[in-house]
């Protein structure tokens, strides 16, 4: 079958381990499930795979894609939950949880397989390129704001670096739950998108926001962490779930943490019940994946330069 795969890695030029290609169609282990792929979508972690974050030499050549949505085989359309051994559902009880491509073959490919346990019912409402944007990049902004920002309608929310796949699902989702939605880019068509999806305000980075907010939604990390605790009321809460500029914090704001009573809180991806609330959520309110562009599953690599330069607004789609 045809994949996206890593073949080696590179810290500083991480498309030249990228390789398209012939590799084999996944066998199916008990109480697994082969799914064709129908949409894939595009994620950060792609590009830290190639980098060889979470993952081992001993494990290549792994096929890239956390993100799928396709037809099981028994003709099903479903959605993958990119999680597994989560719960234990499929793998040994005591084994770790990890996303696609980091110890299974991913997404990018004509066929995957997940425990049977990680798949849930596409709604018709969806298109297979819709849904396959959910499990990771929504699902991350899905559990930011409702499971981990502890905010309600009506509170406000800033979002650092719009344009992104979690920064657009955020503004997207939080403007449907009456959440009063801030972003900040550095680029002024990006803040022009972000303000018709339904943000309350855009900001460049670093700006001084009109008032100060309840939580802060942050997935750029060392380039805006100051601002972030900056702009959050006494009391708010700074929810993380990357860190795209750097992880080193040269002014961690480490006294206004402690004197305002400011909560940090983590967060990765989501588990397969807040994926099922969001698919819900989706159906109810009309919500749909904001989408940047679908492409082959042969311009993949096209696919991923555009995340890498984060020349994109939404989710990149790949279609096998």
């Amino acid at each position: 079958m045809f994949a996206a795969y890593v073949s080696h890695f590179d810290q500083d030029q991480p498309l030249s381990g990228l390789r398209l290609g012939d590799r084999p169609v996944p066998e199916v282990a008990p109480n697994w499930a082969r799914v064709r792929v129908r949409a894939a979508s595009v994620n950060h972690h792609d590009l830290w795979s190639l980098r060889g974050v979470g993952l081992g030499e001993s494990a290549l050549p792994m096929i890239l894609g956390c993100d799928a949505a396709g037809v099981d085989e028994e003709g099903n359309e479903v959605v993958l939950h990119s999680v597994i051994g989560d719960t234990g559902h499929g793998v040994g009880p005591d084994e770790r949880r990890t996303l696609l491509t980091e110890r299974y073959q991913g997404t990018f490919a004509e066929y995957v397989t997940v425990p049977r346990w990680n798949l849930l019912p596409k709604p018709r409402e969806l298109s297979f390129e819709e849904a396959a944007c959910l499990p990771t990049a929504w699902l991350t902004a899905y559990r930011m704001l409702f499971s981990r920002a502890d905010v309600r309608p009506g509170d406000s929310v800033l979002v650092q670096g719009a344009g992104g796949g979690v920064a657009t699902a955020a503004v997207i989702l939080g403007a449907a739950a009456g959440l009063r939605m801030l972003v900040t880019s550095r680029d002024e068509g990006k803040r022009a998108r972000a303000l018709a999806l339904g943000a309350e305000g855009a900001y460049e980075p670093g700006a001084r926001l009109p008032r100060r907010v309840d939580a802060v939604l942050e997935t750029v990390g060392s380039a805006t962490w100051r601002h972030s605790v900056r702009s959050l009321r006494p009391g708010g809460t700074l929810v993380i779930s990357g860190a795209t500029s750097g992880q080193s914090l040269p002014e961690a704001e480490l006294n206004r943490v402690f004197f305002l009573e400011l909560r940090v809180v983590g967060c990765t991806m989501g588990s397969k019940e807040e994926l099922a609330s969001l698919l819900s959520f989706c159906q109810a309110k009309g919500v749909r994946p904001l989408i940047d562009s679908t492409l082959p599953l042969d311009r993949a690599g096209e696919a991923l330069g555009r995340m890498e330069r984060g020349d994109l607004f939404g989710k990149i789609v790949l279609t096998p």
